[in-house]
């Protein structure tokens, strides 16, 4: 016997599966919600005034609510992000995101980053909470890890220590003003 023939006796009592018809909801497919309908306008290119905020509000890697974070670009001192990360820096700004959505949050950072810059600002904090009991764990937390991967004047970051919030906040390193450089070069020479 052949391996067809016993292939053919082994499923000579299988029957095909029957289709179900498909059920629908009252008024059939449900409509776009108007979040989908904005993302959709942005994907197709038919926003007619364009979002000054660069921060995005797509799909984002999810962390977990306890999830330590932290990242230097390369070129920051072991020694500085050492430092960052025990807390040593005194922070110059503050920002609390808690009880805020995630488009109140982006403006809310969008715009102390635009202050702290302004400021000359060097260490800053952003208390983004752990999100335990929301919905979606961390999402807040996750966002902000994310807008602060997009920003270039942020050279450094890391979870806080405990005293300020541990892995619900963040102390964020930003890059040296220009005048702020020229100080150091004339202070230390150039090396």
């Amino acid at each position: 016997m052949s391996e067809e023939d016993s292939f053919r006796e082994a499923m000579s009592d299988v029957e095909p599966l029957q289709r179900k018809p498909r059920v629908t909801g009252p008024s059939g497919p449900s409509e776009a919600t108007p979040a989908q309908l904005e993302r959709r306008e942005a994907a197709l290119g038919n926003r007619e005034a364009a979002d000054p905020i660069d921060l995005t509000l797509g799909e984002v890697p999810q962390l977990a609510p306890r999830e330590l974070v932290e990242w230097k670009k390369d070129g920051v001192q072991r020694g500085v992000f050492a430092r960052l990360k025990a807390g040593a820096y005194p922070l110059q700004g503050s920002l609390d995101l808690h009880r805020k959505s995630v488009k109140e949050a982006r403006l809310a950072v969008f715009e102390f980053f635009r202050l702290a810059l302004g400021q000359q600002w060097r260490t800053v904090i952003i208390a983004h909470g752990r999100g335990e009991q929301s919905a979606t764990p961390a999402r807040i937390k996750s966002y902000v890890m994310a807008w602060l991967g997009q920003m270039p004047e942020v050279i450094a970051y890391c979870s806080a220590r405990n005293h300020h919030g541990g892995s619900g906040a963040v102390y964020v390193m930003l890059k040296k003003a220009p005048a702020a450089k020229q100080d150091n070069r004339e202070e230390y020479g150039s090396r």
